[in-house]
């Protein structure tokens, strides 16, 4: 896979096809020049929220040109009425028409999901300046997840210097997984993994190798195997297995002789959210990775967070990976 292989097919996958990406944080320095990167190339249409005068101001103090850049200030929105409505039908009485209202005014994140909502964007990135749980949550509650799956996860792109790809999951949401949790996990990102250009083999990563340790924590993941080859009989996928043995052939020999897919993993499963953010920060401080994410899985439609520290390429990047999975 050459560097930069998922920006390449996501980059193919939309090309031509004018999709419209929301990004709510539009007076950050970041998100702003990604948007206007975006709106130059023409590979995507951004769609940014804010007050006018703040994001001119930031335009100003980055000597950043606005030109036609499309500018939505929820609150003089020509749809908010609408958007009010279809908030209030999608929360099925769990929300006043009041409270959408409030909502909408005050938080970007619940317009910008409604504005994906409503057909006006398809995908939205955010987080810039808003915690993972500010991003996801107007997703989970309007968006919703995609039928047959039952939880949104994180899925984080691992590049490595020499242009080597690798998926790790569940890097942003779920802090604990069950067995079938963590199969349909697995499952989900195999998937995403196929849309970002890859041939996934899946690892159920562990401390344990097929047995070699006793306790219940690895026999939790040797059960997630099972049940994922019950959701994907074609999934090519092995645990429980650690990390050693799933990526490197001579280790996988010994610990798992005869085995279809350790020593050859590009998708890794941890078994929890500690070990998943943990390791695909160690593999991009020691290992010089670069991190992509995450980007979010199981939703009716794309929404994806970023990190507060990143850059404007992360958001120029996840803007594109999100009007991928538009397709998808």
């Amino acid at each position: 896979m050459p560097t930069q292989g998922i920006l390449e097919n996501a980059r193919k996958n939309i090309e031509g096809k004018n999709l419209k990406i929301v990004l709510p944080e539009g007076s950050d320095a970041r998100v702003l020049a990604a948007a206007l990167r975006h709106k130059e190339e023409g590979l995507l249409t951004p769609i940014v929220l804010g007050d006018q005068g703040e994001i001119q101001k930031t335009a100003n103090k980055e000597g950043l040109k606005l030109g036609d850049l499309q500018i939505i200030n929820p609150q003089y929105s020509e749809h908010f009425d609408e958007l009010v409505e279809k908030f209030v039908e999608a929360r099925r009485g769990k929300t006043s028409k009041e409270e959408a209202e409030f909502l909408l005014k005050t938080n970007v994140n619940y317009f910008g999901v409604m504005l994906v909502k409503a057909g006006y964007a398809d995908g939205m990135v955010s987080g810039a300046v808003h915690t993972t749980g500010d991003t996801i949550r107007p997703a989970l509650q309007i968006i919703r997840t995609k039928p047959g799956v039952n939880r949104v996860s994180g899925v984080m792109v691992m590049i490595g210097p020499d242009g080597n790809q690798l998926v790790f999951a569940d890097t942003a949401v779920n802090i604990t997984l069950e067995s079938d949790e963590l199969a349909e996990v697995a499952v989900e990102t195999a998937k995403s993994a196929k849309s970002f250009g890859m041939d996934p083999y899946v690892a159920l990563l562990s401390f344990s190798t097929h047995g070699s340790a006793h306790h219940d924590l690895a026999t939790k993941v040797a059960k997630a195997k099972t049940r994922a080859l019950e959701l994907d009989p074609d999934l090519k996928v092995e645990g429980e297995i650690q990390f050693d043995a799933a990526i490197d052939p001579t280790t996988a020999a010994q610990k798992a002789p005869g085995s279809d897919v350790a020593g050859k993993a590009n998708v890794f499963i941890f078994p929890d959210l500690q070990a998943g953010n943990i390791g695909y920060k160690i593999a991009q401080r020691l290992g010089g990775y670069k991190a992509l994410g995450p980007i979010l899985q199981g939703l009716n439609a794309p929404v994806n967070d970023l990190s507060r520290g990143c850059t404007t390429e992360d958001v120029y990047e996840i803007a594109i990976i999100t009007a991928s999975q538009a397709v998808n």
